[in-house]
């Protein structure tokens, strides 16, 4: 008798492991990621009326539907697999980190050359990525660079062009994960997944990559090193909306997180506060676009924001990784 605890001990990883993982995978596709996805083509939609009702880049109605579509995006971005991925289709969206200004250098060429691409929403779905999306539209609407650029009427079209494209990507994207929603509720041999545990792989995939994003890119990028910060390189800075996605992003994951430990309350616990620090912190920050990471003072309180961040990505790996038979090594960027 006295080997039966021991015994117990060894069965129960095991009996965790092989647990019923349905009513979770139903619960995150239909609660977390359908939402989402049926979310942007209306918000898009609104973006592309309020482009055609007026164009001109300081209409507020055209930057209060920017700012309501591009909030969308980011609360579906973390989501980056399955019809999300399907022909570049996220950074069709948003082309971010561009490290190089393609950008502003696709958007030259087509005031230069009067691309009549922008007539065509086929035809511009073919043109550069870097042209498209919310980062060149921020760059329309906010970038005084490109005020003067051409003629008004062109540059008009190519702000209802741009709309247009992002709200047809997200159309497509809203409908094929109707049909894709299936292959995480019911893994299987016709599925994309052939079980339930890489099912949840997947989305634990999605929880991991978003933090470390936020944290070493959006957070990162614009740190730089103490010596040397980047506050140009911020995300979506010209539209001082760099800090709101770091906020967006983490209530989000947190929304995911807490649907994947959610037969874990010893996790939960430990997860939650986690998220509920981080976000804390970035609502306590005032610096929309994070231009104090050149200030020592200010950086101090975004640097302890990051730290913060991988704190919630450290507990997610030992803590809700192993519970959820996923291995602690596992690397959210390696593609498989």
């Amino acid at each position: 008798m006295r080997y039966l605890p021991l015994l117990a001990a060894l069965i129960m990883p095991v009996v965790s492991l092989a647990q019923d993982r349905a009513p979770i995978l139903m619960d995150v596709t239909e609660t977390h990621i359908l939402p989402r996805f049926d979310k942007l083509p209306e918000t898009t939609g609104a973006l592309v009326s309020a482009a055609l009702v007026d164009c001109t880049p300081t209409s507020p109605g055209l930057r209060a539907a920017y700012d309501d579509a591009f909030d969308s995006w980011i609360s579906a971005s973390h989501l980056r697999f399955g019809p999300t991925e399907v022909d570049d289709r996220a950074f069709a969206m948003a082309f971010w980190p561009d490290t190089k200004g393609f950008t502003s250098k696709a958007l030259s060429q087509h005031i230069a050359s009067k691309d009549e691409a922008v007539q065509s929403p086929e035809a511009y779905a073919e043109t550069s990525i870097a042209g498209r999306g919310f980062f060149a539209l921020e760059q329309m609407l906010y970038d005084p660079a490109f005020a003067d650029q051409g003629d008004a009427e062109y540059r008009c079209a190519l702000i209802q062009a741009i709309t247009a494209d992002i709200s047809a990507n997200a159309q497509a994207m809203a409908e094929d994960w109707l049909s894709y929603a299936p292959n995480l509720t019911r893994p299987g041999e016709d599925s994309r997944y052939r079980t339930q545990d890489e099912a949840m792989q997947e989305l634990f995939k999605a929880l991991s990559t978003g933090l470390e994003f936020t944290a070493e890119t959006r957070l990162g990028r614009p740190l730089g090193t103490f010596d040397r910060p980047h506050p140009n390189r911020a995300e979506a800075r010209r539209s001082e909306r760099s800090l709101h996605h770091i906020e967006l992003s983490l209530i989000a994951l947190r929304d995911l997180a807490a649907r994947l430990y959610f037969d874990y309350p010893e996790i939960a616990t430990n997860l939650d506060a986690a998220f509920a620090r981080a976000i804390e912190k970035a609502q306590s920050i005032d610096d929309p676009a994070l231009a104090g990471v050149a200030d020592p003072q200010a950086r101090f309180r975004i640097e302890a924001l990051q730290q913060s961040i991988r704190d919630i990505r450290a507990i997610a790996f030992t803590e809700l990784g192993p519970t959820l038979g996923i291995s602690a090594g596992f690397n959210s960027l390696d593609g498989d």
